[in-house]
């Protein structure tokens, strides 16, 4: 089984969406031995934002080709998406301009679009400072949104996020949250299976 794990947040060690998709990581090499784990820091290594490509043979197209390649040959992808500003990190996106791609992962048929990823599992650790699940934010969300509109756009089905929200709120709330996700975490592995 091969596994793509990526990071998005700019906190580093201190940062809730890394601690999380580790968790994640380890929970599914536990049940999975022989996992083929492929990393990309996308913070420590950032892509370029979205440029035409021009020259096939150009280090962006070949950035491209490699992001690409990452993303359909794993079975599962682990993503660390903090929620910045209501949305996801500029970095991630960055990331999603290079997977979302006409021909590869969606096509336009005369029914209209049609996603071409199909199999892959996607475990999403999101990261929030207040809550935003329900109650009087819930309209402010455009992470998870985005993030189930854009990978069902692509043909994934099978999108999971394990959620820690209300980190910021106050110290023990941070605490449950973390642990909360941890929980949901130890069901995972089972599920990937």
């Amino acid at each position: 089984m091969k596994l793509l794990h990526l990071d998005a947040s700019s906190l580093g060690q201190h940062s809730v969406s890394r601690e999380l998709t580790t968790a994640i990581v380890a929970q599914i090499a536990q049940e999975h031995p022989a996992l083929d784990v492929t990393y990309r820091d996308l913070t420590a290594h950032p892509l370029p934002h979205w440029a035409p490509v021009v020259d096939a043979a150009s280090e962006a197209a070949k950035l491209g080709e490699a992001v690409m390649d990452e993303f359909l040959a794993a079975d599962v992808v682990v993503i660390g998406a903090p929620m910045y500003n209501f949305s996801i990190p500029s970095q991630l996106k960055a990331w999603i301009d290079r997977i979302a791609v006409a021909g590869k992962t969606f096509g336009y048929t005369e029914n209209g679009p049609k996603g071409l990823v199909n199999g892959k599992r996607i475990i999403v650790a999101s990261s929030r400072g207040g809550i935003y699940s329900t109650g009087p934010a819930a309209g402010m969300d455009f992470q998870e949104s985005y993030l189930r509109t854009v990978f069902g756009f692509l043909g994934v089905t099978d999108l999971e996020f394990v959620r820690a929200e209300g980190v910021n709120i106050s110290a023990e709330n941070k605490t449950k949250a973390i642990a909360s996700a941890h929980n949901t975490i130890g069901s995972l592995a089972v599920k990937v299976a």
